[in-house]
């Protein structure tokens, strides 16, 4: 399967415009071949989301802003992940969604571990670790930024059957090294592809690093380098994952009976 990973350029934070900005993300991906483009986390209302643009963003899984991505999915045929301001009334979350190219979701996901007050202070964290669905004859897993630099969820993922992660991401300056060594390293040792879009830019203080990526579990990735907006094109095959799990048995050989019983959280 053909993916493509929007990196976006800060911009307006105005639902409209960015759906429009995602349209044309979702048409230039389509003609390019792609099933599948993966935007940046909180695609609806930019990262991070000022109350203003948070009350404006926030909904429900089936409100008119999804519904706005779902139109935009089944226009061009293409399976769309976006993130958005989640709404459920009880609380706010960092989500994101996986729209089929019938426009239907097909999972959504709550961000599990916040990052710092920027998350903390807007969102109530999820907590369901493995969220998954079938696209395109893969399993495909749904994280959001920061989760995936814990060790734990892309494990979880991967013993789950996971092959493909996507990961809508808000990843700033000076934590490049996520993007470089992080991402490829977790794709490696859980043998997954972990396709990671990127913002790039300033906002709300924070300076966007760009380097949307996507690492194969073969040790391989591709980037975008150069800090701006486009779309990286990968292509994801269930045999190189296959390939992968045999060639380096982390999945088999692993044996957690060893780890039984340590503390939840260091302290």
């Amino acid at each position: 399967m053909r993916i493509a990973c929007w990196q976006a350029a800060c911009g307006s934070p105005d639902v409209p415009h960015l759906v429009a900005r995602l349209r044309e993300a979702a048409r230039r991906a389509a003609e390019a071949g792609a099933e599948l483009l993966v935007a940046p986390e909180m695609t609806l209302g930019g990262y991070p989301l000022r109350p203003g643009n948070l009350a404006e963003a926030s909904e429900p899984v089936d409100g008119p802003h999804c519904a706005a991505v779902s139109a935009v999915a089944r226009e061009f045929g293409i399976a769309v992940v976006h993130g958005w301001p989640e709404d459920d009334g009880t609380g706010v979350y960092n989500a994101a969604r996986l729209v089929g190219p019938d426009g239907g979701t097909l999972a959504a996901y709550r961000k599990a571990h916040l990052f710092g007050d920027v998350d903390t202070s807007r969102f109530v964290p999820g907590d369901h670790g493995v969220v998954q669905a079938r696209l395109g004859g893969l399993t495909v897993g749904l994280l959001v930024c920061y989760d995936v630099e814990f060790p734990e969820p892309v494990r979880a993922h991967a013993m789950a059957g996971t092959q493909l992660l996507l990961v809508p991401t808000a990843l700033m300056r000076p934590w490049d090294v996520v993007a470089r060594t992080l991402v490829p390293a977790r794709a490696f040792e859980s043998q997954l592809y972990v396709a990671y879009s990127n913002w790039i830019g300033e906002r709300g203080g924070l300076d966007f690093c760009g380097l949307t990526t996507v690492a194969a579990p073969d040790g391989t990735r591709v980037t975008l380098e150069e800090p701006v907006e486009g779309l990286l094109l990968a292509d994801v095959d269930p045999a190189v994952v296959a390939k992968a799990r045999a060639d380096t048995p982390y999945l088999h050989d692993r044996r957690p009976e060893l780890y039984e019983g340590l503390p939840a959280r260091l302290g």
